[in-house]
């Protein structure tokens, strides 16, 4: 018997790989001779490069690059077991966790040190990017990123403009010639699981800007900031991206990802699920356990358990499903390939056990489960 265990990370309590660890566990206590597959998930969001280094037998490479304020701060991007590919994070370099509560400002943070993190991967050598947008500090459509790249954002008098999205509306020029010229020989995919547009009331700055800190005025300038930045950036490359499904991502920067680095953007769990090769290992397999901190209505709108779970169909294989908290409404999943469900939470407990416990709780449940199907092998 094969199973392929590939849960996405349980937040707070266990990384994919320990939950895997702790579901192997529990079922090799009933079938130590099963051949046992661990693949670590992610969707493209935090933990993302963790999962894909985990997976592939990567490692993880620190990096100091520029804050969201510009200052030094402590990053890092994953490399894949292939040498080849890297992993990204924006929010590593350009997340919102990076900036205090009381300085939170999009008019001024910058996405440079994201770009900085593209720049180290290159130099590895590498042939092949995967950029995780989301939790990001900033709403500058991606312009301090381009200029970590060598792009050249000028303003009238030929100056670089500043960081932030307050100063997208001096931008008079692109020009594109000092781009890294690695980036032409790059494969970069995005994985983006929004489709907001750059602009208007679903664009970055109206959707995702009072998060970040804008106030209400602040969400009027910088929607009419990224639309001149648009207009310019359209002008310079002749193609327009700003209505493109997903180009206001993480403050815009999709959208520069998209007319600057010619990447693709796609649902982030369709990447990780590619990049480790996830169809190979699951076509022979005879089960599939998946899961997730908690399971409900939303989960079959590209979330892990979904993804691994249409993958596994695909090949006529049985997949569970486990979950710290499993909402009233997650039965929805079984109409997208999940078969059967199981809260990992033995009773009524306080949240921060539920955390402590987790690795417990998901062994004892794996274990429970394998028992029962060697019962039901029986009857």
């Amino acid at each position: 018997m094969k199973i392929v265990i590939a849960p996405d990370s349980f937040k707070e309590s266990l990384s994919a790989l320990e939950a895997a660890n702790a579901i192997e566990k529990g079922f090799k206590s009933i079938f130590p001779s099963a051949e046992y597959r661990k693949m670590p998930m992610a969707d493209g969001g935090e933990g993302t490069v963790q999962s894909l280094v985990e997976a592939t037998n990567g490692t993880i490479e620190e990096r100091t690059v520029t804050g969201p304020l510009g200052e030094p701060v402590q990053a890092f991007f994953g490399l894949m077991g292939d040498g080849q590919t890297a992993v990204i994070e924006m929010a590593a370099a350009s997340g919102l966790h990076l900036v205090p509560a009381e300085k939170r400002n999009p008019m001024i943070t910058s996405t440079r040190g994201t770009g900085d993190l593209i720049a180290a991967a290159l130099d590895l050598g590498v042939e092949h990017l995967i950029i995780g947008l989301g939790g990001s500090a900033t709403n500058d459509g991606g312009a301090g990123m381009v200029q970590a790249l060598g792009g050249k954002l000028l303003d009238e008098k030929g100056k670089d403009i500043g960081p932030g999205g307050g100063s997208l509306s001096q931008l008079a020029s692109v020009d594109l010639s000092g781009l890294d010229p690695r980036l032409k020989n790059v494969h970069i995919e995005v994985a983006c699981d929004v489709d907001n547009p750059l602009t208007g009331p679903r664009g970055a700055s109206a959707i995702f800007g009072p998060q970040k800190g804008a106030s209400p005025e602040m969400v009027k300038i910088l929607d009419q900031n990224l639309a001149h930045f648009a207009d310019v950036a359209e002008a310079a490359i002749g193609k327009p991206y700003r209505n493109i499904e997903g180009a206001g991502a993480a403050g815009g920067i999709g959208g520069s990802l998209l007319a600057f680095l010619n990447a693709d953007l796609k649902r982030g769990i369709d990447i990780v699920l590619s990049a480790v090769d996830f169809e190979t290992e699951v076509k022979d397999a005879d089960l599939v356990i998946t899961g997730e901190g908690q399971i409900d209505s939303q989960t079959i709108y590209g979330k892990t358990p979904i993804g691994v779970a249409k993958a596994a169909k695909k090949y006529g294989v049985s997949v569970i499903g486990l979950a710290g908290s499993l909402s009233d409404d997650c039965h929805v999943v079984h109409e997208h390939g999940i078969d059967a469900l199981f809260s990992i939470v033995p009773g009524t407990i306080t949240l921060p056990q539920a955390i402590e416990q987790a690795a417990i709780y998901m062994e004892r449940t794996a274990r429970n489960i394998a028992a029962s199907m060697k019962i039901a092998q029986k009857i």
